[in-house]
């Protein structure tokens, strides 16, 4: 059996979160046994030369000095995590020289962006991946299958204020995260949106607080802030029954369950809650992993198949549009409360 050629990656845009994607893939590129990928960190590309050097002495890789130079290089797929006003224009270079793409979060700044990426992932037979992370945390992976008839999510994500990522509102920076994740666990169309926001330490919302509605009638509500105190990952979801509270932090999954008879009928596997002996609570399995060598793994076996992504560029705009709806509502909000006026004192 001829072996297979490593998949030549590389990584445009190497700033605070690329430079994890050039980690990483050095990473998978040296990783020994059964699991491993045969893989190649083949180039960085940067706006910012000293930067993109920089990147590519610490992980062993060129740098070219433009998308043309990396496609002459021989390069086949790429991270693609650039500003994100930059996103559709580097992704169609790449696409249309027949390289596949894992676009970061959010997919892009806006609906029409997002749609002509998805009509050229089609019409150059791009793999192309929507870079959203939690996706592949452990404890997110161990919930999917416990999903059932979700009713009513509890979602909190706090970060400690750094200038990261500022381009863009703490909706589509962290929030977006989580809208992701309940969209694929609830499968259902969104209803009503009802939301406020705050400009704290930047020019854009830093703090936002969302009510959603589905029409199957499962109600979220999410709390993003990048003005906290302390990091909080924690998503907490009610269904009939059952009660599922995820760490993504921890990468750790708490389920408590009521047996639907007596106390008697609780699975034996289930230690009874010591209150309430008819609640059972459990710890699903989850095998500890660093959730960005899960995405690009995940990627690299698309691009390796030829198949379609774990997170299509479809559930990238699906998360990106209810995101936006969210910022529309924030913006009426402010105007009504005269927040510009508010924050001006």
């Amino acid at each position: 059996m001829t072996p297979e050629k490593p998949i030549r990656v590389a990584v445009v845009g190497v700033g605070a979160f690329g430079r994890n994607h050039a980690r990483v893939y050095r990473e998978l590129a040296q990783q020994d046994g059964p699991d491993r990928i045969n893989v190649e960190l083949a180039g960085i590309v940067d706006a910012d030369a000293a930067r993109a050097n920089a990147a590519a002495q610490e992980y062993g890789t060129p740098a070219f000095a433009s998308l043309k130079d990396l496609v002459q290089a021989g390069v086949q797929a790429a991270s693609v995590a650039v500003p994100t006003v930059e996103h559709l224009k580097v992704a169609r270079e790449l696409m249309e020289a027949g390289v596949d793409v894992l676009v970061e979060k959010p997919l892009a700044s806006s609906l029409a962006e997002a749609d002509e990426l998805i009509r050229i992932a089609q019409r150059t037979s791009r793999v192309a991946q929507a870079g959203h992370l939690e996706r592949f945390n452990p404890a997110v992976r161990a919930t999917q299958p416990l999903v059932t008839q979700p009713l009513f999510f509890e979602v909190h994500r706090l970060s400690v204020f750094t200038p990261r990522a500022l381009d863009v509102d703490v909706v589509l920076d962290l929030m977006i995260h989580d809208l992701d994740i309940v969209l694929s666990f609830v499968k259902s169309p969104v209803k009503e949106i009802r939301a406020v926001g705050l400009p704290i330490l930047s020019g854009k919302v830093d703090i936002a607080n969302v009510r959603m509605e589905f029409d199957s009638g499962c109600v979220a509500n999410f709390t993003a802030s990048r003005v906290s105190t302390e990091k909080v990952r924690k998503l907490r979801f009610f269904q009939p029954r059952q009660y599922v509270s995820v760490d993504y932090s921890r990468q750790d999954v708490l389920v408590f369950s009521v047996a639907a008879g007596s106390a008697k009928e609780a699975k034996a596997s289930e230690p009874a809650h010591p209150s309430s002996p008819e609640i059972g609570v459990t710890r699903p399995a989850v095998t500890a992993e660093e959730p960005l060598h899960a995405e690009l793994r995940s990627f690299l076996d698309a691009v390796r198949r030829r198949a379609k992504p774990v997170v299509s560029l479809e559930d990238g705009r699906r998360a990106l549009a209810v995101a936006l709806d969210i910022l529309t509502q924030i913006r009426e909000h402010g105007r009504r409360i005269n927040l510009e006026g508010i924050v001006r004192q």
